[in-house]
């Protein structure tokens, strides 16, 4: 049995499989219709492609732009925007720098042009140790595609650096959150239910409250359901807090602070036809060509 769940947005275990050759030729990821990112340092030619692999109890998402299927987390998001209207657009930007990094994505209401509000949304799926590149090939060779033998009979196994990457996105959620509760803004950490489970005994997070409107910091924890077309995402229990409470986790401080001016002339020049979000028909997210 494969561990790799989903190569390049296609999921091993659905019912219905696509040609396998040219998915793995296209080197295509379907969640933002570009070339995969993550290439083999050795062959940059090359696109790895692999989502969702196997590991333990079931399946762990590798890759943060798996967390886009069919724009589910950002619709999840919409209670957040207090100040939106009807009438005003709806528009995903992505890259947007504020103190302590640069936001993945930012969901804004816009009318005329200018922000009436916004979320932004940050996206966390685990690092492996150890490469997941033998087990690719190994799944591609039992498709008929040519892989070096040198690959296919590669034994070392993969890991999941649960801590590090833990521990990594909270000291970026307080150095970033400062900024947030300052212009009265909300920032939602997006991630796959095992990594919260994880982060929840790990860390100190039995002062986390049920998810509620007035706190800036929301964890929107995510289940990757198997059904007869694939492994699909469910939003779970979610959690909010605030920057004291990530701070009880962490016992960090930052001093970051950005004027809501700023914020807003950011993601104003960043917004196009192509950033629109939009129901039906589907639409591919843009990528900042800059990030």
């Amino acid at each position: 049995m494969t561990k790799i769940v989903d190569l390049f947005g296609f999921d091993t275990t659905a019912a219905s499989q696509p040609n396998w050759e040219a998915v793995v030729s296209a080197q295509r990821c379907p969640f933002v219709d570009k070339r995969c990112y993550k290439v083999r340092k050795s062959q940059s030619e090359v696109s790895i492609g692999t989502c969702t692999v196997q590991f333990g109890a079931g399946p762990v998402v590798i890759c943060p732009l798996r967390l886009l299927e069919k724009q589910k987390i950002f619709l999840d998001c919409l209670h957040l925007l207090t100040g939106h209207e009807p009438g005003n657009e709806l528009h995903i930007v992505s890259e947007v720098g504020i103190p302590g990094g640069s936001l993945d994505y930012i969901l804004a209401s816009i009318r005329g042009g200018k922000v009436r509000d916004f979320v932004g949304i940050e996206l966390q799926t685990l690092d492996t140790t150890g490469t997941v590149w033998p087990e690719r090939q190994r799944f591609i060779a039992t498709k008929g595609i040519p892989a070096d033998p040198m690959d296919t009979s590669n034994t070392k196994s993969y890991g999941m650096n649960w801590k590090m990457t833990a521990k990594t996105i909270l000291v970026q959620l307080h150095h970033k959150l400062k900024t947030f509760e300052v212009v009265n803004k909300h920032l939602v950490l997006v991630v796959q239910d095992r990594l919260m489970e994880y982060m929840v005994s790990e860390f100190q997070f039995g002062h986390l409250n049920s998810a509620r409107v007035s706190d800036p910091m929301h964890f929107h924890p995510y289940s990757l359901n198997a059904g007869p077309q694939g492994h699909s995402l469910e939003l779970g229990r979610r959690f909010s807090t605030d920057i004291e409470g990530i701070a009880t986790c962490l016992g960090l401080q930052n001093e970051a602070k950005l004027d809501l001016a700023v914020i807003h002339g950011l993601i104003e020049k960043k917004i196009t036809e192509r950033t629109r979000l939009s129901i039906y028909p589907p639409q591919a997210l843009a990528v900042d060509p800059q990030a």
